[in-house]
């Protein structure tokens, strides 16, 4: 952690050169990098970075629909681009921005949080990235926004039909599950049926103890896919009405 004011200005000043873009208002990157657990630390008055992870996660798809649909548009059908911008904004991939730009080392994080990790933990150098794209939107505007997620994101386009459309159902539900619940499902093998070289398997997954879906299959495997494909679908369509959101 920074030791001082001068030194956290130098810091942030180098993490503008890497991120392309000057802040008008430095403040707000710094808030960019308020993880919450160092707000009870703090000597004086801060927010957390959770309101701009929120805008920024909605800019970030926005701006990743519209690359999306300008370079595919015209040979991808809707559920196939859906598949291409889940891809591009997964945790995964926030990751892997947030790391190359060294995020987890200027957070502002508690102390407690510091000795367990934080400042590598997927979650909030993920939280982190949307928060940055939200600071950037709020001081420059869409504009400079979209040129910053375009040019993070350049590279990562040409491979989103290859990799967006073959990413399994299973990465996909832990990948939803684990950002927004901070949660994983659990898949039981409940019933195999039939001889050895015709044999089907029975998969039911829970979530939160709840039983959400089953899965049928020539193999477990295949099993679980169609299990956490059949969740995708339920979380998708009941996440406000069954008290899940």
């Amino acid at each position: 952690m920074v030791a001082n004011q001068t030194d956290q200005d130098r810091q942030y000043i180098r993490l503008q050169e890497s991120l392309g873009y000057r802040f008008q208002k430095p403040s707000l990157l710094k808030l960019a990098l308020t993880h919450r657990s160092y707000i009870p630390e703090a000597n004086h008055e801060l927010q957390d970075n959770e309101r701009l992870e929120f805008l920024g996660d909605a800019v970030l798809e926005l701006v990743i629909s519209d690359l999306l649909y300008r370079r595919f548009g015209n040979r991808y059908k809707e559920g196939d681009l859906t598949k291409m911008r889940a891809y591009l904004v997964s945790e995964t991939r926030l990751v892997i921005l947030a790391r190359e730009l060294d995020l987890g080392q200027y957070m502002l994080i508690g102390k407690g949080e510091e000795r367990c990790g934080g400042r590598t933990r997927p979650s909030i150098l993920a939280d982190a990235f949307e928060a940055v794209v939200g600071a950037i939107y709020i001081d420059g505007g869409f504009e400079n926004a979209y040129r910053f997620i375009k040019s993070k994101f350049q590279d990562l386009l040409a491979s989103a039909p290859q990799k967006g459309l073959t990413i399994d159902y299973k990465s996909r539900l832990q990948e939803m599950t684990q950002k927004r619940y901070h949660s994983l499902p659990d898949y039981k093998l409940v019933e195999m049926q039939g001889p050895d070289h015709d044999r089907l398997f029975k998969v039911s997954l829970y979530f939160e103890n709840r039983q959400i879906s089953q899965g049928i299959g020539k193999s477990k495997k295949e099993a679980e896919q169609q299990a956490a494909r059949a969740a995708l679908k339920y979380f998708q369509e009941n996440l406000v009405r069954n008290g899940f959101g």
